[in-house]
């Protein structure tokens, strides 16, 4: 059973996050994860006026995601910052790119999840999460995301992302929060969650 995690990440906080999922998703017998990134559309002299260099150097040995290894998955979990309340452009155009797939149907049945992070508390989450969901709904996926069985985000004992829509994770607004561990652990159990559909489905 073969377990995609498809992410953009620009200052490294995705990038954890869809570490942690893999984790998670690995703890599920038979599973096979592979790590991908989606194309990069911004150009370095940008990236280094963004400050983003750096943390895109720990990403450097992630391959671009091809769409073949779409239509191969038995499973896809997607990890999107959010860009005013939406996933970023670089997902976007990633996604838009799929309707050859959607033609064939080729994701029909297929697990679909979905993970994020926001600047701020209530940087549009929930909203990045939601509407994500929807281009996977056309592609005839099976949505999955974060059940209340994870206690962690009930929490109220510090701020802390996470949803029913999908696992997520607060970066500050100068970026320098990386995940808690009550975040992390959310995203490792969405990872065993949605690894645990798909070999259900598998059989």
């Amino acid at each position: 059973m073969k377990i995609l995690i498809v992410y953009y990440s620009m200052y490294g906080h995705i990038h954890r996050m869809a570490l942690a999922v893999a984790e998670g998703a690995e703890e599920v017998p038979g599973t096979e994860v592979l790590l991908r990134r989606v194309p990069e559309t911004l150009s370095e002299d940008v990236l280094g006026k963004m400050g983003a260099l750096d943390a895109r150097k720990a990403m450097a040995g992630i391959p671009v995601c091809t769409l073949a290894e779409l239509g191969s998955a038995d499973a896809v979990i997607f990890g999107t910052p959010t860009r005013f309340g939406n996933m970023c452009g670089q997902m976007r155009q990633f996604l838009d790119s799929t309707g050859g797939l959607w033609a064939k149907g080729a994701l029909v049945g297929k697990v679909g999840s979905v993970f994020t992070s926001s600047g701020t508390q209530h940087g549009g989450q929930e909203s990045t999460l939601l509407s994500f969901h929807i281009t996977l709904l056309h592609h005839g996926m099976i949505v999955v995301g974060l059940p209340y069985s994870f206690q962690g985000q009930t929490t109220i004992d510090e701020m802390s992302g996470g949803s029913p829509y999908g696992a997520s994770t607060i970066a500050g607004p100068t970026g320098g929060r990386m995940p808690s561990e009550n975040e992390l652990a959310g995203a490792r159990f969405q990872g065993k969650y949605v690894a645990s559909i798909a070999a259900k489905l598998a059989k």
